[in-house]
């Protein structure tokens, strides 16, 4: 069931659509269209992505793991701020262009090696520490972030998530990110609100 997601799982999932969207970009070679709406879509998913880790999973590793949790985390944050960057630098470009394609390669290829190294040492050391419970409750408040940004940007989107563009959400501040954070509903209060 899916409410049953360790944290591992929902990490990995997301890695997973990354490397998906990125596959989409690809193949839509030729359609400049079809390659600006992929080339959207992962950017807003390695946002969204990198927020949550940030949010969540960074300071449970600093919190459980002490000083091997605090290298792991200072060396994430580094490869989130290279990529962050470049972002930023990816929006300005025109999605098909030799340039984009390009960059966005550049910004894969680091992932790829982020989230290998994610998922081969950062969560098989974390997950024992957190217990299947305690990874359950992270894996739901992991998930929960991304209710920050919406899948794409669009201005005129009826609910408003707090930030609406990809700069917005990469420039705030952490410590603003959290305090929207825990502005959210629970998933007990929404659950109870759905026998209302």
């Amino acid at each position: 069931m899916a409410t049953h997601k360790t944290l591992t799982d929902a990490i990995k999932e997301d890695h997973q659509e990354m490397y998906e969207y990125y596959d989409e970009y690809t193949r839509a070679s030729g359609n400049k269209d079809a390659q600006e709406r992929w080339a959207r879509q992962l950017t807003w998913e390695i946002a969204r992505h990198a927020v949550g880790e940030e949010i969540i999973v960074y300071p449970l590793m600093e919190q459980h793991l002490g000083k091997k949790g605090a290298e792991l985390t200072n060396q994430d944050r580094d490869d989130h701020q290279y990529v962050k960057e470049r972002l930023y630098r990816l929006e300005s470009l025109t999605a098909g262009s030799a340039e984009h394609s390009s960059l966005l390669k550049d910004i894969m290829d680091h992932l790829h090696k982020h989230n290998d190294s994610e998922e081969k040492e950062d969560l098989p050391l974390l997950e024992p520490a957190l217990g299947k419970e305690g990874s359950v409750a992270a894996s739901k408040s992991f998930s929960r972030t991304k209710q920050f940004v919406p899948t794409r940007a669009h201005p005129s989107a009826p609910n408003k998530p707090p930030f609406e563009t990809l700069a917005g959400l990469m420039a705030a501040p952490l410590d603003k990110l959290k305090d929207a954070f825990a502005k959210f509903p629970t998933d007990e209060m929404k659950e109870e609100a759905s026998h209302h």
